[in-house]
């Protein structure tokens, strides 16, 4: 049988990965009250002691702009601890998939970011998961890097859809910003993806991939699709008008791609399919939280 461990399981993805993997075999789930993130030794410790078959690191520092005042805690989240991570499971044999971002490119390409581009990161937070990624791709053959993107789901903390509900229920009016591009992806879709790759993890298969929904919006277009959809399913709303500004318009510490759309190819590839589009994921995901049964 196979055993999991799944770093990060309280998260929005760790959630939903707390469930797609069930069936792959036995799963040790350890939130972030369990080991702290920013003690590598903790972490080695962790993966040394449950030796497990794979482990999912699917726990990170993922406030962009706080991450600029906190560049030390940032790193050791986001590097070290994953760098001691991909060194315990070299020792133990086991494989590391560990999920990172779109924040390593610089946004100023205008075509899908194919896993081979030059990254380039504009800020602390995309800086230090860049240094995760290349401590576990010297550190451990037996990887598999999932960069995603614009994450959203009904389970864990607040995301960009469960804020605008809040706001569309109290506001008029919202401005967004419509010049920065992407894939708003479905944590579950993410998780389920995962599951569907640990089958296929092998040496061969190991090294970098891109998983998103399908399709591009802006920020706009999302908040936009959201209201629509939270419209028809029935949410309580007030929101009449969402009004597309620029990035300038909305100053943040962190600078963000402008344009982050990734390449899905790799990864169809291994899975068989692409991954759905984002619209039909976000109306499925709608119907989770109005129901409660995500």
């Amino acid at each position: 049988m196979t055993k999991i461990l799944l770093i990060g399981a309280n998260g929005q993805v760790g959630r939903e990965l707390q469930q797609t993997l069930l069936p792959l075999g036995e799963v040790i789930a350890v939130a972030r009250d369990q080991l702290d993130l920013a003690n590598p030794e903790a972490a080695y410790a962790l993966v040394v002691e449950t030796a497990p078959n794979v482990i999912v690191n699917a726990a990170a520092y993922t406030a962009v702009d706080k991450a600029e005042s906190e560049p030390d805690l940032a790193m050791a989240v986001n590097g070290t601890t994953p760098e001691m991570m991909a060194k315990a499971a070299s020792s133990i044999g086991a494989g590391l998939i560990h999920i990172s971002t779109d924040y390593v490119f610089d946004g100023t390409q205008g075509v899908a970011y194919q896993e081979t581009g030059s990254t380039n990161p504009k800020g602390v937070y995309g800086r230090t998961k860049l240094a995760g990624e290349e401590a576990i791709q010297a550190a451990l053959p037996m990887h598999m890097i999932i960069r995603t993107a614009w994450v959203y789901g009904a389970l864990g903390k607040a995301n960009f859809v469960k804020t605008m509900l809040r706001l569309g229920a109290d506001r008029s009016e919202l401005r967004v910003v419509g010049d920065q591009i992407g894939s708003p992806t479905w944590a579950k879709d993410l998780a389920l993806a995962i599951a569907q790759m640990i089958p296929k993890f092998t040496p061969e298969t190991a090294g970098l991939y891109h998983y998103t929904n399908s399709g591009v919006a802006s920020w706009y277009d999302f908040a936009v699709a959201i209201f629509e959809e939270a419209e028809a399913l029935g949410f309580p709303l007030k929101i009449e008008q969402v009004v597309p500004i620029t990035t300038a318009e909305y100053p943040t510490p962190a600078q963000r791609p402008a344009f982050s759309v990734l390449s899905l190819k790799k990864t169809a590839s291994l899975l068989g399919h692409c991954p759905p589009h984002w619209r039909a994921s976000l109306r499925k995901m709608l119907v989770e939280l109005q129901t409660g049964e995500g």
